[in-house]
């Protein structure tokens, strides 16, 4: 990547070179690329796109986040709907990553150069989707919560700026351990308590 393609970068509202991490404000205008794009994705697929949502940073207002948009899209089998569903978001850009694929049976695309969305195709009936909303929401209804998180992958991305894998493995403890809050295990009070904090 060129230094003209980075400065390029940091003057729109999305987009993000694949491998770097780079986190940047709140922008109130993500939820609307969010709803631009959620209407050309039920618009070509139809029923199948029925349940598509805004999840990641990107949804949580006043949290500093990468400038890409998640999205997540349930379906009844991911691997049954890839054959109707890829040709469709292939035309609208998308591109399936086979080796991006992770556990939870579930297909991962991605749009843009550099990255501007990201889209996760998950079974609904799945812990993965469950657990998706269920940080999104947990993280909306506890500011002091998302703050924790923000301040939590400042210092991820101040050690792994160009190693996006490390980054996304290292915001696993917490997120778990807010899902466990979220679902009743655990006392808010020790959300942070077994998470080791990144060293710089």
């Amino acid at each position: 990547m060129t230094g003209s393609g980075r400065e390029s970068e940091r003057n729109t509202s999305i987009g993000l070179w694949q491998g770097y991490v780079r986190l940047v404000p709140y922008d109130p205008e993500w939820p609307k690329l969010f709803e631009q794009e959620k209407a050309r994705i039920c618009k070509s697929l139809g029923e199948p796109a029925a349940d598509v949502q805004h999840v990641g940073s990107t949804a949580v207002p006043g949290i500093d986040a990468k400038p890409i948009v998640d999205m997540a899209m349930a379906v009844d089998d991911p691997n049954d709907a890839e054959s109707t569903i890829r040709p469709s978001l292939e035309a609208l850009g998308w591109e399936l990553r086979h080796e991006a694929v992770l556990t939870g049976n579930r297909l991962f695309f991605v749009k843009g150069q550099p990255r501007t969305h990201h889209l996760h195709v998950v079974e609904r009936d799945s812990d993965v989707w469950t657990d998706m909303l269920l940080f999104r929401n947990f993280l909306l209804e506890h500011p002091d919560v998302a703050a924790k998180y923000c301040s939590f992958k400042k210092d991820l991305a101040k050690e792994f700026a160009t190693n996006r894998e490390a980054y996304t493995r290292g915001k696993g403890p917490f997120i778990e351990s807010a899902i466990a809050v979220a679902r009743g295990e655990k006392s808010i009070q020790n959300l942070a308590s077994d998470i080791p904090r990144p060293t710089l």
